[in-house]
């Protein structure tokens, strides 16, 4: 079994690094052979439309664009699982997370029937780290999320979604103009509950490495 685990923030061991890392160590513990990539070290661009994927006579499933991203894609096709994170930006996850989904979705997509070329199974699974509370997720975005992100059933497998609410920013609120946010109250749900995300990390990662 083969893991591509992929952290989209461009924060390199802050929360949604943490969540990644544990789910890496739960597809580990499933015995699964676990690559992790830091999304933001890589050159890459969302989709140039040069439409080559799309061509009569080419290969399917493969982006041609020339950039670190497509070696990537290959990579993601050929696994087992893909576990990807993302901090949530107004309502959304980074750039980078989109032009990852953009061209990976877009170049196994069929033009003729719209639907998949891709004949093999990837587990996917997608965890989104924002500041907002649980309240709000469910009411602002969580259904947004789950119809942005069923694309990824065109991998042929399970799709797990899992969000990490109200997560602490930064170490020490006083040193910028945050002045919106209760930092104890921030502290003590980074302290009660992101273990408890973590716990939960490990174990989808596990579950879908299976």
């Amino acid at each position: 079994m083969k893991t591509i685990v992929i952290n989209a923030s461009p924060r390199r061991k802050w929360n949604t690094a943490q969540i990644m890392k544990e789910a890496a160590k739960g597809a580990e513990s499933a015995g699964a052979d676990v690559e992790y990539i830091d999304l933001y070290k890589l050159d890459l661009h969302g989709c140039m439309s040069c439409l080559i994927c799309k061509k009569e006579g080419q290969e399917r499933c493969k982006c041609y664009w020339k950039d670190d991203l497509s070696p990537l894609i290959e990579k993601i096709l050929d696994a087992d699982t893909l576990l990807i994170g993302s901090p949530i930006y107004f309502n959304e996850p980074t750039s980078h997370y989109r032009a990852l989904l953009e061209r990976l979705i877009f170049c196994i997509l069929s033009y003729d029937g719209f639907g998949s070329y891709f004949e093999g199974k990837v587990n996917v699974g997608l965890f989104f780290t924002m500041n907002a509370p649980e309240d709000y997720y469910e009411t602002m975005m969580e259904e947004y999320l789950k119809s942005s992100n069923h694309v990824f059933n065109m991998l042929n497998g399970e799709v797990r979604i899992y969000p990490v609410f109200n997560t602490l920013q930064v170490s020490d609120y006083s040193k910028y103009a945050m002045g919106g946010f209760d930092e104890d109250a921030k502290k003590l749900n980074h302290e009660k509950q992101f273990p408890v995300d973590l716990k939960t990390a490990f174990k989808i990662g596990a579950e879908l490495s299976k």
